[in-house]
């Protein structure tokens, strides 16, 4: 019998003849990833220009200090910029000694420092142990606003607060003094420290919780003896970062501790930091160009270094004690 009907072949493929779709899209599909490309290769190029910009920034910054504070050395030796305990650049017998300015800076970092590392630490514990989840949400916003407090906020509350209440009880106080600069600074800090200490503390696993409190440990001994130490590297970098701010603070303690370079370490008197000596350099009163005019920049460069040498410091701690959790 003579076949009527054609025979049935199978179906013709279109996805993969050379006229299907796959082939119709397949110029859209390549033009797409080469577009993706170019947008990742522009948006590589722009984030490697912020990064450049970063960088020459910082270069540029210590490349002008070191400019200034060399021709600054070539005047003054730097044994007697470094162990003079006199500090009087602006007078007709000048001494560059700049120990005065460095016991100020530290003795309001040392005040601050015992201020709100304890706060901040029990802050931090606090809101990450105890604290639910709708009062931490909260009081830490709160806890961050003073961070948000403009410094000479800060300067004019302890010139006009802090240091009559210091002057009830201590009355040999100074209007300026290093006491009331160290109070405040220790106020603006405590956010630093216990923000950065509850997100290290948040970051020890619960496993570690679970099973202290499975071998019958109270809520405080966790904290102190097992969430604690598990922080410990990222609580101690909180305190130095808060204390490297502490040490670079101007307008609150210009405002609050006075402007008088005083080697001591009694924090009711008058002191000057050495950033309330660059503010004081910094009002154009000083022509350009001289030896008076460079301490500045030698200054300057101390706290460069001396922040530099505690970040680095931070840096190391995270390195040598942090603790890796699976």
């Amino acid at each position: 019998m003579a076949q009527t009907e054609p025979a049935l072949g199978r179906p013709h493929d279109y996805r993969s003849g050379p006229a299907g779709p796959a082939a119709i899209a397949g110029p859209a599909a390549l033009s797409s990833r080469k577009n993706r490309a170019l947008k990742e290769r522009l948006i590589g190029a722009v984030l490697f220009v912020c990064a450049a910009i970063s960088t020459l920034v910082t270069v540029g910054i210590v490349a002008v200090l070191l400019g200034e504070s060399l021709l600054f050395f070539r005047e003054v030796s730097p044994v007697d910029f470094l162990t003079d305990t006199r500090w009087t650049p602006l007078f007709q017998d000048p001494h560059f000694g700049i120990l005065p300015l460095a016991a100020g800076s530290f003795l309001v970092a040392a005040g601050a420092a015992a201020i709100a590392i304890p706060v901040g630490l029990f802050s931090a514990i606090f809101l990450s142990e105890y604290a639910g989840e709708r009062l931490r949400g909260i009081l830490k916003p709160l806890l961050e606003i003073l961070a948000g407090i403009p410094t000479v906020v800060y300067g004019y509350f302890a010139l006009t607060f802090i240091t009559p209440l210091l002057r009830v009880f201590f009355p040999s106080t100074d209007i300026f003094n290093a006491a009331a600069g160290a109070i405040v600074v220790g106020i603006m800090i405590i956010p630093t420290v216990a923000s950065l200490s509850e997100d290290a503390l948040r970051a020890v696993p619960d496993a570690l919780r679970e099973g202290a409190y499975g071998l019958g440990a109270t809520k405080m001994e966790v904290s102190t003896r097992v969430v604690v130490p598990g922080a410990l590297s990222g609580i101690i970098a909180s305190f130095i970062l808060g204390i490297s701010r502490a040490i670079g603070e101007t307008m609150a303690v210009t405002i609050a501790s006075g402007n008088m370079p005083n080697l001591t370490l009694n924090p009711l008197e008058s002191i000057q930091t050495m950033t309330a000596y660059i503010v004081q350099v910094s009002k154009g009163d000083t022509p350009h160009g001289t030896v008076e005019y460079q301490t500045l920049f030698a200054v300057g460069l101390t706290l460069f270094v001396i922040t530099l040498l505690m970040n680095i410091l931070s840096q190391w701690v995270l390195a040598r004690f942090r603790e890796e959790y699976e």
